[in-house]
C-alpha cells in the first residue's frame, strides 16, 4: 500500500478500528497524524498516540474531539507549548483541565484556555 492510500485510509472515519490501530504505528508521522486527527480513532490508540515522539501527531490528538478527557489532561502537561495550546482550544476538554491551563506559563495557552471556557460557560 501506497503512503497516501494510508494516509486516505487513516483519514476515513469508517475505517475498522483494528486497521487504525496497525496505521498508528505507521513509521510515516504523516499517517499517524491522520490517525491521530480520525474523530474514529477508539481511545487506546489515541491514549498510544498522546505518546508518540513527533510533536505534531501529539498535537492532532490534542485537537481531537473525540480525544477523552483523561487524555486531554495528560496532554495539558505536555512540554510543547502548541500541543497544550490545542488543548485549550479542544471543545471537549473539561472545564477543570481549562483552569488549570488558565495558569500556563505560556500566554497564548492561557487565554485560549480562558476563552474556550467562557465559550462553555456562555449560553
Amino acid at each position: 500500500m501506497t503512503r497516501d492510500e494510508r494516509i486516505e485510509l487513516a483519514q476515513n472515519p469508517s475505517t475498522p478500528p483494528e486497521a487504525l490501530a496497525a496505521l498508528s504505528r505507521d513509521k510515516d508521522d504523516e499517517v499517524r497524524w491522520s490517525v491521530a486527527r480520525n474523530t474514529s480513532t477508539p481511545p487506546d490508540v489515541l491514549a498510544q498516540l498522546s505518546r508518540d515522539k513527533d510533536d505534531d501527531v501529539r498535537l492532532r490528538v490534542a485537537q481531537n474531539p473525540s480525544t477523552p478527557p483523561e487524555i486531554l489532561a495528560e496532554l495539558s502537561r505536555d512540554e510543547n507549548d502548541y500541543v497544550r495550546w490545542y488543548v485549550a482550544l479542544n471543545p471537549s476538554t473539561p472545564p477543570e483541565i481549562l483552569l488549570i491551563l488558565m495558569v500556563d506559563d505560556d500566554e497564548h495557552v492561557r487565554r485560549e484556555a480562558e476563552a474556550t471556557l467562557n465559550r462553555k460557560l456562555t449560553p
